[in-house]
């Protein structure tokens, strides 16, 4: 049976990095392949009145304390060594996700997706400056004057819209979240729900 299995991401967000990082390893375990939906977190948190856990938790400094070591330990449990918290954190992804619905339909996205996650948190770019932005795919062997100006085709807009808009009518609040069929998981720490659900549908 094929399980249906969507990743709905932002590159703006580190855990979305650390859980793509993870994801090839449960697919050679289980024989599914994730679908990635690129989504526009800013988008989700205006429509779900949600917000980041740095807003969120701004002046509880024991629940931020924790949150970073649950990440420090999921890192050392995987081996992410190349991981770096980007000093320009938080950074507008808008031209980041509209070059992945790009990639999309040019037929690179697997290549994109890499390129963007690495430079973002392991490379430290300033991937919301668009000369940066291209000189980075560029350099990655990617045509960054194309996709600079594919981004800006109402056409890649409205697609980004419709799938933030989709993703949050699924109950998408944030990200990363997983849908495997029509179950939903919110979170890198979920990952072996995710895993063990795929598995249970199969």
């Amino acid at each position: 049976m094929t399980v249906q299995v969507e990743f709905h991401y932002d590159f703006g967000s580190p855990n979305c990095y650390l859980a793509h990082k993870v994801i090839p390893e449960i697919e050679g375990r289980t024989g599914a392949g994730f679908t990635y939906v690129p989504i526009l977190l800013g988008g989700v948190f205006k429509m779900t009145n949600n917000k980041s856990p740095m807003q969120q938790f701004d002046g509880i400094p024991l629940k931020m304390e924790y949150m970073r070591l649950e990440s420090r330990r999921f890192i050392a449990e995987h081996n992410l060594v190349k991981f770096r918290m980007n000093p320009h954190f938080p950074v507008n992804t808008v031209q980041m996700m509209r070059g992945a619905i790009v990639a999309e339909e040019d037929g690179y996205a697997d290549v994109y997706r890499d390129v963007m996650f690495n430079a973002m948190w392991e490379d430290e770019k300033k991937l919301d400056d668009p000369e940066v932005f291209s000189e980075v795919l560029t350099a990655a062997g990617l045509d960054g004057a194309h996709i600079l100006n594919r981004i800006q085709e109402q056409s890649v807009k409205d697609k980004l819209i419709a799938n933030t808009d989709s993703s949050v009518k699924r109950g998408c609040f944030g990200a990363p979240m997983f849908f495997v069929g029509d179950e939903m998981y919110f979170g890198k720490d979920r990952l072996e729900a995710v895993e063990r659900e795929i598995l249970r549908q199969k």
